[in-house]
């Protein structure tokens, strides 16, 4: 699997400039059948950009790939940082940072929802002129300002400029290709099941075809046989993108996969079995890709090959403290600009070596013991016939109480069944008090339950089922 097929349309690499002359020939996107050119998406974004008002803060809503980075870089063309909430509900948009500039929305369906911020349709304009792509941004020019997942709290605003971004996914096609033993990751075409919106769908998607020498497909497709399909309209080598529930739910389905010479995952929860199953369905690797939205993409591995991450080029950890609340870990150099601390507890090895061990305000103690709630869903989404599990501390007990709950979507198995699973692997005192089954968990596009979904979901949930 580490040699590279043959059959790629790649012209060029990793450019010295961001869009000089020898890359500008290169397929960037491929849509409704039709290959499109870094140039003339370069100069479509230049035409589209003459539609946008002079002043405002753009709110990048378009769903379709390819026209998410024309109004990407039509904004940029006009010097405004584009806005990427996590969602498109109204709730969501209506709490949006107007005090620098009033917010616009920039939409692909005529029909969406901006909770009343004016609205401009993003469409490819006619008769681009292909001179205008000849075109350089400026470096410290602030392009994106993304806003974490609330995940672990409440979403927070991250700008991010041009010369991190190009540093960031420069870093990682050498990284990739390094886990991959190809030479280059130019020509690899991109098909992606998660948002152009989120972090890692900005970073390894769009700014990949951009800025790394692949393309990308422009749709988001979500069903088995839709990214089946996807994947089999594009030449060789090709990616899937994706995050594990939704390569879960993928291998699970029985459709009929392509091969695929890369899949790339976001981290957590993805067992050795999964990327296992993945490869050898896939016929190609798995590789993942550890990172936040603060300070952007951080490791990868090939999770076959062990557990061990490698820092990006240039990034280094450092381990701070080590008081009651335990060790912080801070990534700086390379592409994160300054010293940024990480949500996670690791195993540090080296300044560029580690293992994941967990969220660090996700460790629980119950009679004197400790534990994670990422390690328990790790487990719990390794049972057999378990297709998506978490576990839930509700937080509203007395004090010394613990009554961990499981919620599973898993029709094949009984409650006793899975706590039967879980024992050999979890300690007695962490074994859920209930499982309750249900249909679905309430993840967001890029598979991640925030605290605050998870809390009001577990409290309707067990008020159906009859209390705690």
């Amino acid at each position: 699997m580490s040699a590279r097929p043959a059959l790629h349309d790649a012209t060029a690499g990793l450019a010295a400039d961001t869009f000089d002359d020898a890359a500008l020939g290169r397929t960037l996107a491929w849509r409704d059948g039709e290959a499109i050119t870094l140039a003339q998406g370069l100069a479509e974004a230049a035409t589209f950009a003459e539609r946008l008002p002079p002043h405002g803060q753009p709110v990048n809503l378009c769903s379709d790939r390819y026209l998410f980075t024309l109004a990407l870089l039509a904004a940029m063309r006009r010097g405004q940082t584009s806005l990427m909430p996590p969602n498109a509900m109204p709730h969501t948009l209506r709490q949006l940072d107007a005090a620098a500039a009033p917010p616009y929305a920039l939409i692909d369906d005529p029909a969406q929802d901006t909770a009343g911020l004016p609205s401009l349709l993003v469409e490819r304009p006619a008769g681009a002129a292909r001179g205008a792509s000849a075109w350089q941004p400026q470096p410290q020019q602030w392009v994106a300002c993304l806003l974490t997942s609330g995940s672990t709290g409440e979403p927070q605003p991250q700008r991010k400029r041009w010369d991190a971004m190009r540093r960031s996914v420069r870093a990682e096609a050498a990284s990739l290709s390094a886990l991959l033993g190809w030479p280059t990751i130019a020509g690899l075409h991109l098909v992606a099941t998660v948002p152009a919106q989120h972090s890692y769908g900005f970073e390894s998607s769009v700014l990949l075809a951009l800025l790394g020498g692949a393309s990308f497909d422009a749709g988001r497709p979500f069903y088995p046989a839709d990214i089946a399909d996807a994947l089999a309209r594009l030449p060789r080598p090709r990616a899937l993108v994706t995050t594990p529930v939704h390569l879960k739910a993928l291998l699970g389905s029985g459709a009929a996969l392509p091969p695929v010479d890369l899949v790339l995952s976001a981290t957590a929860p993805l067992s050795p079995q999964l990327a296992q199953q993945a490869e050898a369905r896939l016929a190609g690797r798995l590789i993942e890709i550890y990172g936040c939205t603060e300070a952007g993409q951080v490791a990868a591995r090939r999770t076959t090959a062990g557990d061990v991450w490698t820092t990006l080029e240039g990034l280094r950890i450092e381990a701070h403290g080590g008081g009651d609340d335990g060790e912080r870990f801070v990534v700086s150099g390379g592409h994160v600009l300054e010293p940024t601390p990480l949500a996670d507890r690791l195993q540090l090895l080296d300044a560029t070596h580690f293992r994941l061990l967990g969220r660090a305000n996700d460790v629980i103690n119950v009679a004197g013991k400790r534990n994670s709630l990422a390690h328990l869903n790790f487990h719990l989404n390794r049972i057999d016939g378990v297709h998506d599990g978490v576990f839930w501390l509700p937080d509203d007990v007395p004090e010394g109480v613990v009554r961990l709950v499981a919620f599973v979507v898993a029709p094949s198995l009984r409650a006793r069944e899975i706590v039967a699973a879980l024992r050999p692997r979890v300690e007695a005192a962490f074994l859920p008090r209930r499982v309750v089954h249900v249909e679905a968990l309430p993840r967001d596009a890029t598979g991640k339950i925030t605290a605050q979904a998870l809390r009001e979901f577990a409290l309707r949930t067990l008020a159906r089922a009859g209390g705690h």
